[in-house]
């Protein structure tokens, strides 16, 4: 099914970058250009929606929302995953992404009227220094900020390039006029509230995305214009294919649970790692044989493997 469309993702070795291409050996002389343009569309909305995990109900509404758009009948499962049935027969297939993504959560109000924080899932805290961001309450309101170090004004600290980048010597700095523990929680923040990065998303004129969070709404992007596309072209599909977007991946059980009945296989689209002595660059799509947990599926990924060289 991905070969049909032919949809090719490739990400940056720091995962900020992605060139997106629809092609189609079937479709030459056709303009698959709608649904390269409704992939790109899809993926700058879903960048700009924050979903850490954990707080991922606006990514949701969107996803379910856009699906019964496209004329589909989608369904949140118990853990909050958006599963919907793009149909055909036979033993199902489920192709998955996820839209959750790193973010922060507030540790604890300083005395000093800063906030400390906790990741949600990991990255090395250099990577979100100087970021935007938003601290979002749990009755809805949101205030801009700044993650930062501790003084970080170079010109009376000369040892800011040997400084430890953790929750000790970083922290939220919110744009509001505070200055105690009593003025942060006037405003109704408080522990435990979720803080989401800006994704600072953006289209150059060669056609490169440069964004946060392109793991995975890049990929989930991409689903949604398979979807556009079967339902469109009216594509007769040999395998009952499910599509599923999750919502925990970045802290370890995204797709734990939730499948229907019938679901023989599961491929996972997301990111491919470049770099080291991994024998793929950033035009080539990624084939992943093991991860840190152990090898995939024997047979799905010799598949995977001969279908690529055809």
């Amino acid at each position: 099914m991905l070969k049909s469309l032919g949809g090719l993702i490739y990400f940056s070795q720091d995962h900020t970058m992605v060139d997106v291409r629809i092609y189609s050996e079937k479709q030459k002389g056709k303009s698959m250009e709608k649904y390269l343009d409704y992939s790109i569309e899809q993926i700058a909305k879903l960048c700009k929606t924050p979903s850490p995990s954990g707080y991922t109900a606006k990514a949701q509404a969107y996803l379910v929302e856009e699906l019964a758009f496209l004329g589909y009948t989608p369904k949140l499962t118990n853990k909050g995953s958006v599963l919907v049935n793009l149909g055909g027969s036979g033993h199902g297939l489920i192709l998955s992404a996820h839209v959750d993504t790193l973010g922060l959560m507030v540790r604890s109000i300083k005395p000093s009227g800063r906030l400390r924080f906790t990741q949600i899932g990991g990255f090395p805290n250099n990577y979100v220094e100087t970021e935007n961001c938003t601290v979002i309450t749990r009755d809805g309101r949101e205030y801009s900020a700044t993650i930062q170090l501790v003084n970080p004004a170079a010109h009376i600290r000369k040892d800011i390039p040997d400084t430890k980048r953790d929750d000790a010597n970083m922290e939220i700095v919110l744009d509001e006029k505070v200055f105690t523990k009593e003025d942060v929680k006037a405003l109704g923040i408080s522990a435990g509230d979720f803080v989401a990065l800006d994704p600072r998303f953006v289209m150059t004129e060669k056609g490169f995305i440069k964004s946060r969070h392109l793991d995975d709404k890049a990929s989930s992007g991409l689903l949604l214009a398979i979807a556009k596309y079967v339902r469109e072209e009216k594509v007769q599909l040999n395998r009952n294919i499910w599509l599923l977007f999750t919502m925990y991946e970045e802290v370890g059980h995204g797709g734990a649970a939730g499948y229907p009945e019938n679901i023989t296989e599961i491929i996972s689209v997301d990111m491919g790692v470049v770099g080291d002595d991994l024998e793929t660059d950033e035009y080539k799509v990624s084939i992943c044989a093991k991860d840190s947990g152990g090898p995939y599926d024997y047979d799905i990924t010799t598949a995977l493997i001969q279908l690529a060289k055809k």
